[in-house]
């Protein structure tokens, strides 16, 4: 009969204390604001339907050894024949605890799973807000985050690249 050895390798596979862990400690409102300047105005029909421009952002940054405070920042701006109809700032957040993840998987972590926990809240918020504020709904179509993630870092390594650096932009988490 064979006698199983210890693998160091698969130690973190096969201990409990040392897998990967990842999870939402808390979520919250940190900004948010609705404007509707040329209310009531702005709540009659128009000759042309309103247009929306909605741009989103992700900040991630470190709390302590295990947390890290992930913060998706959505801007909505809509309007009609050159008026605003309305906009909205928010900034939603979560506090992730993040415990044996190895740093090379951490910052894809938080800016792409980190998000797409969040965003179906923040999404809801904003509508919310939007309907409150005597509009319908605008609901955000899902966010591809990874796709924003790779979008984000070719943008910096091209940055990095014209700035005279070698081309490698890392990835980091403030």
């Amino acid at each position: 009969m064979a006698e199983d050895k210890p693998n160091p390798e698969n130690a973190a596979a096969t201990d409990p204390a040392n897998a990967p862990q990842f999870g939402i400690a808390g979520q919250y409102i940190k900004d948010l604001s609705f404007e509707s300047p040329n209310a009531p105005a702005s709540l009659l029909p128009g000759a042309k339907a309103p247009t929306s421009n909605v741009n989103i952002n992700v900040q991630v940054k470190k709390q302590s050894d295990e947390s890290y405070a992930v913060e998706i920042g959505l801007n909505v701006k809509t309007e009609r024949e050159g008026a605003v109809v309305y906009a909205v700032e928010l900034v939603y957040g979560g506090v992730f605890r993040v415990k044996n993840v190895p740093e090379n998987q951490l910052t894809p972590l938080l800016m792409v799973e980190g998000p797409r926990l969040l965003f179906p809240f923040a999404r809801q918020v904003l509508a919310s807000t939007i309907q409150s504020g005597g509009f319908a709904p605008l609901m955000l179509e899902p966010v591809d985050f990874l796709a924003l993630f790779r979008r984000n870092l070719a943008a910096a390594a091209e940055r990095q690249k014209q700035a005279g650096g070698d081309g490698e932009a890392p990835a980091t988490v403030n």
